[in-house]
């Protein structure tokens, strides 16, 4: 088969076409997000929303409803948990979190036993990719474009409240309310990747592309740009593998995703010590 064919033959189905897309989009709106959790220290944030909103699907898929809104829903109750142990007790923000997001993904493990005959595990913790629909794309595509306007419109106080708090606050931004939107923003992009890789693997499509970003520059606005790019081109390859190689299709374009990143800090690390011996 010449290379041609090879890049053409899964585009002739119309399955691949709509994975495609849905891949890519989430791929890019996981890594403009995960520029700013990556910097503000929100890793941990991002793994407690992506696996509270288990029980918002499941019940969603139950009543036959687009699971965006019960996965939106619970996420953004996640976050008002979190904070309302956080502020109104003496544990630590980390404790918080764990707490909440474990209580809520063991709730989503128990309506699932209760209803399997509606609710298919696999497709809802590692994604269903391959059997998306029109519906599913569309959702998809409508819930990104929310996130990415917002965080364009939104970009230097989001900017401005990641490195410097306390300067957002002089200059006259609400903190809280800027805190309240990047949540938002983590629940909405949770429910942007869930259909593509799953609950599970949604957390290293939040981390990873802003972590390897991180160790090819230390500037914000190059992040922005080499995350999604490294991210999106990471989609295209994982698919194309998986559908030859008929693996798991969320699970390879996060596996592309993982090797990426140690290529760089590898290569990260190996200029460190050159340098260090030429100095």
């Amino acid at each position: 088969m010449n290379p041609i064919d090879l890049l053409t033959e899964p585009l002739g189905y119309a399955f691949m076409q709509r994975a495609l897309l849905v891949t890519v989009i989430a791929s890019i709106v996981c890594a403009v997000l995960s520029s700013w959790l990556i910097l503000i220290g929100w890793s941990l944030m991002g793994d407690a929303v992506s696996h509270a909103v288990l029980p918002g699907v499941v019940i969603a898929y139950a009543l036959g409803v687009p699971f965006a809104l019960g996965a939106l829903a619970f996420g953004g109750g996640a976050v008002f948990l979190i904070g309302v142990v956080r502020g109104r007790s003496e544990l630590k923000e980390d404790a918080a979190i764990g707490i909440v997001f474990t209580s809520l993904f063991a709730l989503g493990l128990v309506l699932i036993s209760i209803i399997p005959s509606q609710v298919d595990l696999q497709h809802i913790l590692f994604g269903n990719l391959l059997g998306t629909t029109s519906g599913d794309m569309w959702q998809v595509v409508v819930v990104a474009a929310v996130v990415l306007t917002t965080v364009v419109v939104k970009r230097r106080d989001l900017t401005l409240f990641a490195f410097d708090p306390v300067q957002a606050h002089t200059v006259g931004l609400s903190v809280r309310r800027l805190n309240a939107l990047l949540l938002g923003l983590l629940a909405l992009t949770v429910v942007v990747a869930l259909q593509a890789v799953g609950v599970i693997l949604v957390v290293a499509m939040l981390i990873i592309p802003g972590a390897t970003s991180l160790l090819l520059t230390r500037r914000l606005s190059r992040m922005l740009w080499a995350g999604p790019l490294l991210a999106a081109g990471c989609a295209v390859l994982g698919l194309y593998i998986s559908y030859y190689a008929n693996t798991s299709s969320g699970g390879m374009v996060v596996l592309i995703q993982g090797l990426v990143f140690f290529v760089v800090f590898g290569a990260t690390r190996f200029r460190v010590r050159r340098q260090a011996l030429q100095s």
